[in-house]
């Protein structure tokens, strides 16, 4: 069992590590949802592939020496992919 616990202006809970590690939230940012029973912490879930084309980008910015198909191959190896 646990307590809200005051943190400045807010209130807080301390989840106990074993909690922590069987919900898989070690390391993860949390998105809160209120429902009818009380409040559901979720790990807020990345997209695959997110951020990837940016960093491509900046790699091929700071490596003029790099060829786009380092990366990305060629067009058909991503025929029915979305960015």
């Amino acid at each position: 069992m646990t307590m809200l616990i005051k943190i400045g202006n807010s209130q807080g809970v301390r989840i106990p590590k074993a909690i922590i590690k069987q919900a898989h939230l070690e390391n993860t940012s949390l998105e809160f949802e209120v429902t009818s029973q009380g409040l559901l912490l979720k790990p807020i879930q990345k997209k695959p592939r997110e951020g990837w084309e940016e960093q491509i980008k900046k790699a091929l910015l700071e490596n003029p020496t790099l060829e786009e198909e380092t990366f990305l191959g060629n067009d058909l190896d991503f025929e029915g992919w979305e960015w």
